[in-house]
């Protein structure tokens, strides 16, 4: 039995070492709590180490070598400890399948030992901190010309010999900051209506996954106001913040002059980093900030700003610092990855608050109708605090009616004579328009400009917009329409995100707010010094003779809605290059109106009464532009066959319009955009323009109706038609059984196509099954088409109106010829889809394959499709906001998730 002895020792023996083994994995779990224990008692060692460190620096102290090595062995261990407790939790999850035994015992046990030894290694930088009786050491006093005087002491300099020459500060070396408040309250002008929006930053400052908040907006609406707010909000407070550090960037700061007002906000002498470079200076702010918790307010960006090339530490939720800024440019706001909050002009009883305030009771109550006038100068300013306040000023002290009407008078027609307004408003709004692109000046500032031409309050479609921008030339440079389009819509987006314009939420409109429009009109009269070179008449005026004479020298002449006196003598316009003479006020044109315009580039008619053209409009041979869209007109004059020059004519919407000349359309050898679209007369087919629009090579954007099969293959057959029609209208084409479209269509419209059955795509070379341009359709009456598979290759649809279709079973079905599946075509269809219209009909049983999101769809309606049972939405379908149908059709739907139902029935609308 001696043999039992040493088997009984070796088994012993290895016992013991797979117990050691076995412990670090049995008691993984109850390490990692106590880890997690030990370093949250770290963690406030940590903060009451940093707390007088930044109070020690404050003092001008000099912080100990040992204290700063212990703060960075700390934030080093806070970076692995996450790391361990991380893997360890996730070892944990890993459990064999109905034990408690670890999937993978060596990686259980390697992570159990290194949490065992974590413990033992936080708990000694815990006790570490015991030793730091002091954590700074006074710094040497300097010589006299370096110590700033205390506010209390008076600062006594000896004449009789030279100040020393200051040290010269160590390489890398941080000069350490003087006394200084943790946050300085700044003087601060009434906020009215900034509470909701203070209380949106508190929030944002509060979660600390947010390091950067953009305050955005137009010049003079708050935004500097809301940020001396928030910034005396900490001053009041009891903040948990070491510095609130205010900085005003302003347009022509470089990262250096920032460099200079923060190590001053820090409280660093000049003499302390006048000289040092850029990095020397970055590295200075940095060594202040690393241990400071602290809050940067930066006004008036323009620009976005490197914080790190600048100096300061990565902001993170470690570290918990926050900046804000304030800038005129959302793309500021995404370019420093901030959350932006947009500061908006004021609501009017708001506006009318902050008004009251400036203009003072007194004056207010000085006369019964005062009030009532007041609140038309508080109109006048729609709701831009700082119109407001000049508006005020200038209007404080008025005690009669008359100088209240005679000052509302002057704000209408000339606001920049309103004392205040040009040097204190429209100088500093000016800012935005000289700050536009310099790669695209003076383009860009052309454009913006022009938006002024349009009444007050106006919503300025950007198609039309965009046309009129290519009439005037501002767009010459491209051959090509859709490419000025192109360049045309990036200078819209930069006129939006600099918030010199507002879109719409479809951007399909923009609108200039009426303060910025008078800033442009004073800026398109060179500084208020031309007032007639650029004429806007508000709409609903009668335009007499003698004001007509005054107009000589005018270059921009817009008459929304006016009615103009005839005379006897026809105006001379050497100058004019626009005329807006559109509404419905505008009936007829004086005697020989066109005589005298030989530069004009830019005539619109549109939305006029007006029932002819003069024959004269055929002198204007510069003419690049021509709009006689919804007008009365009934025939065309023969004479326009000499505007050789033109480029644009718009004949949309003309319903009474009969006639164009034969040969007329081909005489017109420049034409780039033709568009007679919803124009019925003529029995709605113009289809024989065609052939006169295939020989006109620089066409490249067409607009036309068809009511016949002829036209409509012609339109499909002809390359160079099929790359020109934008927008196509087929009306009862009867015995066409079949359409292909082209992939550069943008609308398609069919009604009353009593035999289609199948619309297809034009497979050109290259171009494949391609709808990318298509945004609108609209089939209405035809009785035999059975889907409309070709949605499916429309990812940029917005709009799909189907009605009276009683064969359509499916709007998607699957394309058998490419193999691919409902859902998949259907998930880039409708991604921006906003409007979908589905009425009358009867055997419609799916819309698509399966449950989408639909993530842009804002309004649908479904009328008299009893057997559409199901919709296809999921649970990320959160942009309805309309639903239009019968009752016994909703409570009739099958729904495969209950809450989707409940979630969307708040937006049903029974009809």
């Amino acid at each position: 039995m001696d043999f039992v002895s040493p088997v009984l020792d070796t088994v012993k023996c290895l016992w013991d070492c797979c117990d050691k083994r076995a412990v670090y994995i049995r008691e993984l779990p109850e390490n990692l709590k106590s880890l997690r224990n030990e370093m949250a008692e770290l963690e406030n060692v940590y903060k009451d180490v940093n707390k007088r460190v930044a109070d020690e620096r404050k003092h001008q102290k000099e912080i100990k070598h040992v204290v700063t090595g212990w703060i960075d062995s700390v934030e080093a261990m806070k970076r692995e400890v996450n790391d361990i407790l991380t893997e360890g939790e996730d070892e944990i999850k890993k459990k064999c399948l109905g034990t408690c035994c670890p999937r993978n015992c060596r990686a259980s046990y390697e992570i159990g030992k290194m949490v065992s030894k974590k413990i033992d290694a936080v708990s000694q930088l815990c006790r570490k901190a015991d030793n730091f009786q002091e954590v700074a050491a006074s710094l040497p006093t300097p010589p006299v010309s370096q110590v700033a005087a205390p506010l209390t002491t008076p600062l006594v300099i000896q004449v009789a010999a030279p100040l020393p020459t200051p040290p010269a500060i160590e390489a890398g070396a941080a000069p350490p900051p003087p006394p200084a408040p943790a946050v300085i309250e700044l003087p601060l002008e009434n906020t009215v209506g900034l509470d909701s929006l203070s209380e949106k930053v508190w929030r944002y400052l509060q979660d600390d996954k947010v390091t950067t908040i953009g305050l955005y907006g137009m010049g003079g609406v708050g935004k500097t106001t809301l940020l001396k707010r928030i910034n005396n909000e900490f001053f009041k407070t009891n903040i948990e913040f070491d510095r609130v550090i205010w900085v005003v960037v302003s347009k022509s700061a470089s990262v250096e002059k920032v460099q200079e007002l923060v190590l001053r906000e820090c409280g660093c002498l000049d003499n302390r980093w006048k000289g040092r470079s850029e990095d020397e200076k970055a590295r200075d702010i940095y060594n202040i900030l690393k241990t400071m918790k602290f809050i940067l307010l930066l006004d008036d960006i323009w620009e976005p700003l490197k914080l790190l090339k600048i100096g300061f530490p990565l902001l993170n939720d470690q570290n918990k610092s926050k900046v804000i800024f304030t800038t005129r440019f959302l793309n500021v706001c995404e370019a420093m990855g901030a959350e932006s909050i947009k500061v908006e002009c004021l609501k009017f009883n708001e506006a009318f608050a902050l008004f009251q305030t400036v203009v003072g009771e007194a004056t207010l109550n000085s006369h019964p109708r005062i009030p009532k006038l007041a609140k038309i100068v508080v109109e006048e300013c729609k709701g831009l605090p700082l119109a407001l306040k000049i508006a005020g000023a200038a209007m404080r002290g008025k005690t009669t009616p008359q100088d209240w009407e005679k000052n509302i008078k002057l704000l209408q027609s000339y606001p920049s004579e309103v004392p205040g307004m040009e040097k204190d408003l429209f100088r500093v709004l000016a800012l935005s328009y000289d700050n536009l692109s310099k790669a695209k000046w003076p383009k860009t500032k052309s454009c913006f400009l022009y938006c002024s031409m349009f009444p007050e309050d106006w919503e300025i479609s950007c198609k039309q917009l965009i046309e009129l921008w290519i009439g005037e030339g501002f767009l010459h440079e491209f051959y090509k329409i859709n490419d000025a389009r192109t360049e045309a819509e990036d200078i819209i987006d930069e006129l939006t995100l600099a918030c010199l314009l507002e879109s719409n939420q479809s951007k399909t409109h923009v609108k200039m707010h009426d303060v910025i429009r008078d800033m442009a009109m004073w800026l398109a009269g060179e500084n208020g010094k031309k007032k007639n070179k650029c004429v806007i008449k508000e709409p609903g005026g009668w335009i007499e003779g003698h004001e007509i004479a005054e107009w000589k020298e005018t270059q921009r002449l817009s008459l929304w809605d006016n009615s103009i006196e005839d005379f006897t003598e026809p105006p001379n316009f050497q100058n004019l290059e626009t005329l807006f003479a559109s509404g419905e006020s505008m009936r007829s044109l004086p005697t020989r109106f066109f005589a005298h315009m030989p530069v004009i580039r830019v005539l619109d008619l549109s939305n006029s009464e007006l029932t002819d053209l003069p024959a004269e409009i055929s002198t204007l041979i510069t003419l690049h532009y021509l709009n006689l869209s919804k007008t009365e007109i009934q025939s065309l004059p023969v004479e326009l066959r000499n505007l050789t020059e033109l480029r644009c004519l718009i004949l949309d919407d003309m319903e009474k319009l009969e006639t164009i000349p034969s040969q007329l359309v081909s005489s017109l050898s420049s034409l780039q955009l033709f568009s007679l679209y919803a124009s019925l007369g003529c029995n709605g087919d113009w289809g024989f323009l065609l052939k006169e629009l295939e020989n006109l090579k620089h066409v490249s954007e067409i607009s036309i109706p068809v009511r016949s099969v002829l036209h409509a293959q012609m339109s499909a057959n002809s390359q160079h038609l099929r790359r020109s029609i934008r927008r196509l209208s087929l009306q009862d084409c009867t015995g066409m059984k079949t359409m292909e479209i082209s992939s550069y269509l943008q609308i398609l419209q069919m009604w009353r196509c009593f035999d289609l059955t199948d619309v297809k795509i034009n497979l050109e070379k290259g171009r494949g099954q391609n709808l990318s341009n298509l945004s609108e359709v609209e089939i209405v009456r035809c009785p035999k088409l059975k889907h409309l598979k070709l949605v499916a290759y429309a990812r940029n649809l917005l709009s799909l109106t189907i009605e009276y279709c009683e064969s359509m079973q499916e709007v998607i079905v699957e394309d058998e010829e490419i193999g691919i599946s409902e859902v998949e075509q259907c998930s880039d269809a409708f991604s921006v889809l906003t409007t979908l219209r589905l009425s009358y009909l009867s055997n419609l049983r799916s819309i698509c394959g399966g449950a989408l999101s639909f993530p842009s769809l804002r309004e649908l309606t479904v009328k008299h499709c009893p057997r559409l049972r199901k919709l296809p939405f999921d649970s990320n379908t959160n942009c309805l906001r309309k639903i239009e149908g019968e009752q016994h059709w909703w409570d009739g739907l099958e729904w495969e998730v209950q809450a989707i139902k409940h979630k969307l029935n708040q937006h049903f609308v029974p009809k």
